[in-house]
């Protein structure tokens, strides 16, 4: 699959699971240097928000959107998912306030390979929402095209709705 930084184009390593599709096995890493598997992830719906690097504006952005919303919704779990290194994504959360926002690392790039979502020329993951029920089946996926763009946080809200 083809995306864009900054208009130019950038290949992801293979295609991305799609809608209606069971959320492959792979392992990130919580603050608390925990591994956390995909099947930890099942039981309650899930937003699975994915940045490519959490201190760049954008990804700012779309991180304190999501933990904004967050609070509003007890029964969804939501994830942020970015190839940061947990003490980077500690600094981030201090600096910006963020207590309750599940962030996670794919420092070994388990998650990129085996979302498809890895971009090996740039050694980040693409932006991306995923919202998964809680059986782990993906009901709404987003691949945001242009990656300097934000995500469609309605569209994803709506389908976490959906859910609820």
């Amino acid at each position: 699959m083809e995306i864009k930084r900054n208009g130019v184009a950038e290949q992801l390593v293979g295609n991305p699971p799609e809608v209606g599709e069971e959320l492959p096995h792979f392992k990130l890493y919580n603050a608390d240097k925990q591994k956390v598997k995909t099947r930890d992830l099942l039981g309650k719906a899930t937003l699975i928000s994915v940045v490519p690097d959490i201190n760049t504006r954008v990804c700012s952005l779309q991180t304190k959107k999501f933990n904004q919303t967050m609070d509003q919704y007890q029964d969804v779990h939501f994830i942020t998912v970015s190839m940061n290194t947990l003490q980077e994504q500690a600094a981030w959360c201090a600096a910006e306030g963020v207590e309750n926002m599940d962030m996670m690392s794919d420092s070994e790039q388990s998650f990129g390979y085996e979302m498809k979502l890895l971009v090996p020329t740039a050694g980040v993951l693409a932006r991306s929402i995923y919202i998964v029920n809680a059986e782990g089946v993906i009901v709404y996926r987003q691949i945001v095209e242009e990656q300097t763009d934000e995500p469609n946080y309605l569209a994803a809200i709506n389908a976490m709705k959906k859910l609820l």
